[in-house]
Formats: C-alpha cells, structure tokens, sequence
C-alpha cells in the first residue's frame, strides 16, 4: 500500500511541476496532500492523516485556488535567458534520487517490528492529552497570537473614513428634504 501511495505522491509532485497552467498544479498539489494523508493513516496517525485533508488539502488548496482566479494568470511566455539553469535542476534532481536510493536502502536493512497502534504518538488520544496537559501554554500562547494577526488584519483593511458612503448619506437625507439631520451625532459615521 506504501509504495501504491507513495507513487501516486510522485507522480502528483511531478504533474505539478511539469504543468504550465497554475490551476492544474494546484489540483496535483491537493493530489500530493490526499496521498500523504493516506500514507499517515497506513502509519497509525489518524489525527495527522484527518488534519492534513482538512487543513492542507481543504483550506490552504481553497485559498491558493482563490489567489489563482482572482489574480487571472495567464501563461507566461518561455524564458531563454535562464537555460542553465536546467543542469542545475537536473543536478540536484539526481542527488535527490541518490538520497532516495539511499534512505530506501537503510529502510530495508533495518529490523521490522511491529506497531502497537494503542500507544502511538500519532493518535487523537494522546495528541489532546498532550496539547491540553504539557504543552497548554503554547497553545494558549498560538491562540492569542492568531487573535492578534486576525485583529490586526482587520484593523489595516479598514479605511477610517468612507467619504464615499457619507456621500451617500448626505444625498438620501437632502432626497428626504431632511437637511437638518445631516449633523446628527446619531447619522454620522
């Protein structure tokens, strides 16, 4: 089942590289994602597997798919200027692949044991108790630190004065021949 997954991973990693189109390769990439989330779940890793779909697959693909068709990028016209660069991929390709050959080697040299799936770290289980018990202040720390970038982003988009919806106000209330209200504490914005 690895290798099954862990070839679909490649092949996905590859599509995402060769395709010109970012759209398609940001469908490889959730491809890569659902893959590895498989991979963790053959681990005995529920909650990293669920996180993964969830997370990377779910929101983080949502918001790249929104950046591509909001920026409309069309297909760039081919670079000449940057052929070296070519041997250099193809270089670091091939020690990436010397690397593998070489992680898989040591893989099968060592001792198979069995995995007690009761005891795993990766289980929701023993996650929440850790998150909750040992690492609660971290946590509590990265939620108020979201808070702050959540409240911080809002303040920097916000524009204090809208001149162009009291112009809309001040038009609506001379239509209504209410002139008058026009410096009302409660009309204002």
């Amino acid at each position: 089942m690895f290798y099954l997954l862990a070839g679909f991973a490649i092949a996905c990693a590859i599509s995402l590289v060769i395709h010109r189109n970012p759209l398609y390769s940001a469908i490889s990439l959730v491809g890569v994602f659902l893959s590895l989330s498989c991979i963790y779940f053959t681990l005995a890793a529920p909650f990293i597997a669920a996180v993964q779909v969830l997370i990377y697959a779910g929101a983080i693909m949502v918001l790249v798919v929104f950046v591509i068709m909001l920026l409309n990028l069309d297909d760039d016209k081919p670079q000449t200027r940057l052929r070296y660069l070519y041997a250099v991929g193809g270089a670091l390709g091939l020690a990436l692949l010397a690397q593998t050959f070489f992680i898989f080697y040591a893989v099968m040299r060592t001792p198979q044991e069995e995995v007690n799936t009761e005891q795993t770290v990766g289980n929701t289980i023993s996650i929440g108790r850790a998150m909750y018990t040992e690492y609660l202040l971290p946590v509590e720390i990265v939620g108020v630190m979201l808070l702050m970038a959540i409240v911080g982003a809002v303040v920097l988009v916000r524009k204090l004065n809208q001149p162009q919806l009291e112009l809309v106000v001040e038009e609506e209330l001379e239509r209504r021949h209410e002139e008058e209200e026009i410096d009302d504490y409660r009309i204002a914005l």
